[in-house]
């Protein structure tokens, strides 16, 4: 069996797989072109091109993140090959912090302070209680029941927005486009952490952030493309002309790193992260991958990526 491996700190994951498989070949994907073909199994991130165009007998590819758009974009992307991808793999803790610190930075008015620091000025703000600042999750997979789960624990009403029905406790869900309206409307912070698809591009757009009740919060830690920029910019307004939204928290753009020159660098009510939401915990990712390799060789099911989808 040969494994190939692509992704920063590639050495620590072959050393890894490599014990968990001592009778398999396990390279980087730095080792020369003629060894690295013939692989059964690549595990990847942002795999270039060339790497999966060379694979004639694959068994398998394992995506070592949860979003897979880059992937399914990639040329020489063998549709034949079984996907699969990390499923939470200890990401939805370090989602679920980061999600709480937004949601909580906006319902204890930390922005506000922070506005009023600037100012001198001392002038503590009301605070209402929980049930009154639901909270929207755009995203109900593995991830996103995880957040919605911590902020339902953590007393705010979770209201959860997917493409298709589904039911989870302590979680009002909605679906489809008259559902994301019907929710749009009520929270106080909308979440993202929806897949990068055709059908979720720029799925907050003008005409729904003009949905958000006036004051309400957004926060991205999701994919880039899921918010129009250009729209936000103006429904956030000026520090003379607010706008109806109060403010947001992003961690994820539509170009990375967001180039020096964008206005969202410099706006006084939005939050910007370096895409640092959810990286991945090394060890629970290894086990998860050991797993999938083990289930493709046993001749095991196991949950693959639909490509036409998208996840």
């Amino acid at each position: 069996m040969k494994i190939i491996v692509h992704i920063d700190e590639a050495d620590q994951w072959q050393e890894a797989l490599a014990e968990a498989f001592p009778d398999a070949q396990v390279l980087t994907s730095s080792a020369p072109a003629e060894e690295r073909q013939n692989a059964d199994y690549l595990a990847v991130w942002k795999a270039p091109a060339h790497l999966l165009e060379e694979q004639t007998r694959l068994k398998g590819i394992i995506n070592l993140g949860a979003g897979v758009d880059h992937l399914l974009r990639t040329p020489g992307l063998p549709r034949q090959v079984p996907i699969v991808k990390l499923r939470d793999a200890g990401m939805g803790e370090l989602m679920a912090d980061y999600v709480l610190y937004g949601v909580l930075h906006f319902y204890r008015s930390m922005d506000c302070y922070a506005a009023q620091q600037q100012r001198a000025t001392w002038q503590p703000q009301d605070v209402v209680a929980k049930s009154q600042w639901p909270v929207g999750v755009l995203g109900l997979g593995a991830i996103g029941r995880y957040v919605a789960n911590v902020l339902h624990q953590a007393g705010f009403p979770v209201l959860g927005w997917s493409r298709s029905p589904k039911q989870i406790t302590g979680v009002r869900c909605y679906h489809g486009d008259d559902g994301l309206g019907e929710l749009l409307g009520q929270v106080q912070t909308v979440v993202t952490i929806l897949p990068d698809t055709a059908a979720t591009q720029h799925i907050l757009d003008a005409r729904r952030l003009a949905k958000l009740p006036e004051g309400a919060s957004v926060i991205n830690p999701g994919r880039g493309s899921l918010i129009d920029e250009q729209a936000l910019l103006e429904a956030l307004g000026s520090d003379s002309q607010p706008g109806h939204i109060r403010g947001a928290l992003l961690d994820v753009f539509e170009e990375e790193p967001l180039p020096d020159n964008h206005p969202l660098w410099q706006h006084p009510r939005v939050l910007i992260t370096p895409h640092m939401a959810a990286p991945t915990p090394l060890s629970d990712a290894i086990d998860q991958v050991i797993a999938y390799i083990k289930a493709f060789e046993a001749g095991d099911s196991v949950t693959t990526i639909d490509p036409e989808a998208g996840y």
